[in-house]
């Protein structure tokens, strides 16, 4: 059996997460979408680099994420990149607060992006993505303030639905 590395064990932190006490389906479906978007994206990326590259696991991660390469392009969700650099823009406050996964893959300005749907921090450097920056990422994803704003009530959702208004006018 393969030693444990420390891929695999934020990948544990990761499945020890629950929404058990929350109500996604109370969750604004764009922003539920790309929360569940970010976590698929920080699960490949450890998957990637805890266990063989052709494990069940990574073979049925690699099909959704070629599913959800279409489905970033169904409705409302287009808009979602821009509404970050809009928040950055004119709400910054909030964009402050929202987790460095989206603003950093999203920022236009930032060289963060997700690259054979891995997470990767800068595209010239070689080198894995420290396990400690996939933790923290999950920490924020799972901090009950900002799951608060995943809710179709939220001032973030507010803002949203304000910014595809204002581009659909």
């Amino acid at each position: 059996m393969l030693e444990t590395n420390e891929y695999v064990r934020v990948t544990q932190k990761l499945y020890g997460k629950s929404l058990i006490l929350e109500s996604p389906t109370e969750f604004h479906p764009v922003l539920h979408f790309y929360f569940t978007d970010a976590l698929a994206h920080i699960d490949y990326t450890l998957s990637i680099l805890a266990y063989n590259y052709m494990s069940p696991r990574n073979i049925m991660s690699m099909e959704y994420m070629r599913w959800r390469v279409d489905e970033e392009k169904v409705g409302e969700r287009t808009h979602f990149p821009g509404f970050i650099n809009w928040l950055k823009m004119e709400h910054r406050e909030t964009f402050d607060e929202l987790p460095l996964l989206w603003s950093g893959i999203y920022d236009e300005e930032d060289p963060a992006q997700y690259r054979s749907f891995r997470i990767v921090l800068s595209p010239d450097d070689r080198k894995p993505i420290p396990s400690g920056y996939l933790s923290a990422f999950i920490d924020e994803f799972f901090d009950p303030a900002f799951i608060k704003q995943l809710y179709a009530s939220s001032s973030l959702a507010r803002l949203f639905d304000e910014y595809v208004k204002s581009r659909s006018a």
